[in-house]
């Protein structure tokens, strides 16, 4: 009886082990003249994390799992933002940028405007070199034709 044990805890110790999952933080946060916000952010074309923020809710910070066996991912960040502009009137402005992550794993990342919100991309304020933006705008945030 013994021995069937050992041979089946050999068995079980040879197979390959398959690569966990690794995961990294984004928060996003309401500027001062931002009325709301309803964001999306997609990692490898996947839905990972939506965003709303509004007087109530100021800042959100979201934990993104990532997919086994990959070191470098895809990112999109799409949606819309409501800001009060100098005039004091508010406008809306779509979020659409991608970019490319290196290694995020075990990264904390910041979800940041520029361009009087124009442009949208998420940083690592301790490494850079984490987060590529790409120009232009992304092709998974294409609103639907009704």
């Amino acid at each position: 009886m013994r021995q069937p044990i050992l041979l089946l805890l050999a068995l079980i110790a040879s197979i390959p082990r398959i690569a966990s999952a690794g995961s990294f933080t984004v928060t996003d946060d309401r500027a001062p003249n931002e009325v709301s916000e309803v964001s999306r952010l997609y990692l490898d074309g996947n839905l990972a994390a939506i965003f709303r923020l509004d007087d109530k809710t100021p800042s959100l910070t979201r934990t993104i799992t990532t997919p086994s066996g990959r070191v470098n991912h895809s990112y999109a960040l799409c949606g819309q933002i409501t800001i009060v502009n100098a005039e004091g009137r508010s406008e809306t402005h779509r979020v659409s940028s991608e970019g490319t992550l290196f290694n995020p794993d075990g990264h904390h990342l910041v979800a940041l405007g520029d361009d009087n919100f124009t442009q949208f991309f998420l940083r690592d304020p301790l490494d850079p070199s984490v987060a590529k933006r790409l120009p232009g705008h992304s092709g998974i945030c294409a609103s639907p034709i009704s």
